[in-house]
């Protein structure tokens, strides 16, 4: 039985439609990631599970159980917000035991479950210290732990690393990696950064415009997006997108068109019709230096990024459609010099005049 079922569940402020008929579930234990562009839906999506917004149609079930009419605190749910929201008065051990106080709990389990929750989130040595007096990292830390301690049936985190720097959010993805292992308990997460939903998800739910656009593990999402929107959010740098024209489509192979460009034969047992306009893909990390593969064009990079680990190009090419590229290592490449890049027939993506994948 599904922890969490969305079954068509619906959202609107007046006559804005937010969230458009979402059917979703969610297994035991699994680590789902909401994501998408900023006004997709996900949080007001992941505040109608917390029972903070309203539902305006359709069901939310939690362990089997309708909660629609269910206040947050008896839904089972643990939130984890943005902003930490710690009381600057509290010692770290009164901010997360402070659930607790208002469930009037003995304080000796007050005591067991917050020393429990200290362990795990390694604060120990911080619970006599104020908010004030820890970093970013670890007043995100008291957030968590003033969850944990309510050992809640899901956990609902809103963007919760949007306000460390770059290097603490990578600390703390893994530390809640780390956390969702040891504690085996179904985590929603929601997020606008397609890397934190890549690294930590069991499932990724790419939620545009209030629907879901596609439902997957962080791998399916990458070799196989369904649309255009999934195969040009997934992944970074984004996939390169070429517009041409599908001029056989034969049912078991198409050759498009890409104009100056040359044509493409793929291998595609579709639908397709010919003459259909069509997009083409390629994600930069797929393309080689000096033309290998079945397929090359020939580019100028207007500007090249040299980081170490890698090197990223960015150019234009005839269609106007920006290209980029992704080498490893520090190959030799400057801006304004000419480039072939090659890719071959298996890591190209094709998309028909509806925006829908062709496989």
């Amino acid at each position: 039985m599904s922890q969490l079922s969305l079954k068509r569940l619906e959202k609107s402020f007046n006559e804005a439609r937010v969230i458009k008929g979402i059917d979703l579930e969610v297994a035991e234990g699994e680590f789902v990631v909401f994501v998408g562009p900023s006004g997709c839906g996900k949080s007001t999506l992941l505040r109608m599970i917390a029972g903070l917004e309203e539902v305006s149609a359709g069901q939310i079930e939690i362990g089997g159980r309708v909660v629609n009419e269910l206040p947050p605190v008896q839904r089972g749910i643990a939130m984890v917000f943005q902003s930490y929201a710690l009381y600057p008065h509290m010692t770290v051990y009164e901010n997360i035991a402070f659930p607790l106080r208002v469930e009037k709990l003995p304080q000796a389990e007050v005591d067991a479950r917050v020393l429990a929750a200290a362990r795990v989130l390694q604060l120990e040595s911080r619970l006599q210290h104020r908010p004030g007096q820890l970093s970013g990292g670890q007043r995100q830390r008291v957030a968590i732990g003033r969850a944990i301690v309510r050992q809640p049936k899901i956990f609902l985190f809103d963007e919760p690393l949007s306000n460390l720097d770059a290097a603490l959010r990578s600390e703390m993805r893994i530390e809640l990696m780390e956390l969702h292992k040891r504690l085996g308990s179904t985590m929603i997460y929601v997020t606008h950064d397609q890397i934190e939903a890549m690294t930590m998800a069991d499932k990724i739910v790419v939620l545009d415009a209030g629907q879901i656009s596609q439902t997957g593990s962080p791998l399916q999402l990458y070799h196989k997006p369904d649309n255009l929107f999934v195969a040009g959010f997934i992944g970074s740098p984004k996939m390169n997108f070429i517009n041409g024209r599908a001029r056989i489509a034969d049912g078991s192979r198409i050759v498009v068109d890409l104009g100056s460009l040359g044509s493409l034969e793929l291998p595609r047992t579709s639908t397709a019709v010919a003459g259909q306009e069509v997009t083409l893909g390629i994600r930069p990390e797929h393309l080689t230096l000096g033309g290998d593969g079945a397929f090359a064009i020939e580019t100028t990079p207007n500007i090249v990024e040299q980081l170490g680990i890698h090197t990223i190009t960015y150019s234009t090419l005839p269609g106007g459609e920006s290209f980029t590229g992704l080498f490893e290592g520090n190959p030799e490449l400057e801006d304004g010099r000419p480039i072939r890049l090659g890719f071959d027939v298996e890591a190209a993506h094709l998309f028909d005049a509806r925006g829908l994948a062709v496989y």
